[in-house]
């Protein structure tokens, strides 16, 4: 088993949106999208407050551990998981992108490649060899037929 990571997930959401809060008011470049249209932000911030939400709900009726590398009972194939084998990421990556288009300033957008990569690198790398370790032929026929992202 993958040793536990320090920082969960949601610590790097909020560590991104702190960071990007202090962009926005400190280090704004240039305003690039306005009301009305930044408002679309809010939407994004729901969509992927709910597709997080959701997906870990599913987690939780399968008696699965929500905590990355512990050790999972279940492989998840069904909600979201049908799209995407990453929905809570996807999730948070929505959330933090509509917090730039709320923002409207390009420093908003800075930290999103950074946080998505981290997720990338430090998460769901690392899961997928769990799964394959643990599920086998059932997860590697999952692998190929849905996609890491979208």
């Amino acid at each position: 088993m993958e040793q536990k990571r320090r920082l969960p997930p949601p610590v790097y959401l909020a560590l991104t949106l702190v960071l990007m809060t202090a962009m926005n008011a400190y280090l704004p470049l240039a305003r690039v999208i306005f009301p009305p249209v930044s408002y679309v932000g809010a939407a994004l911030v729901a969509v992927g407050t709910l597709m997080t939400g959701y997906s870990a709900r599913l987690f939780a009726l399968a008696g699965t551990p929500l905590i990355p590398f512990e050790r999972t009972t279940t492989l998840i194939t069904y909600g979201l998981y049908r799209f995407t084998r990453n929905p809570m990421y996807l999730g948070l990556v929505l959330i933090v992108l509509g917090a730039a288009v709320l923002q409207g300033s390009v420093g908003g957008f800075v930290p999103i490649p950074p946080f998505a990569w981290i997720l990338q690198t430090t998460f769901v790398k690392g899961e997928e060899r769990f799964l394959e370790q643990l599920f086998g032929a059932r997860y590697l026929d999952y692998k190929r037929t849905v996609r890491r992202w979208l």
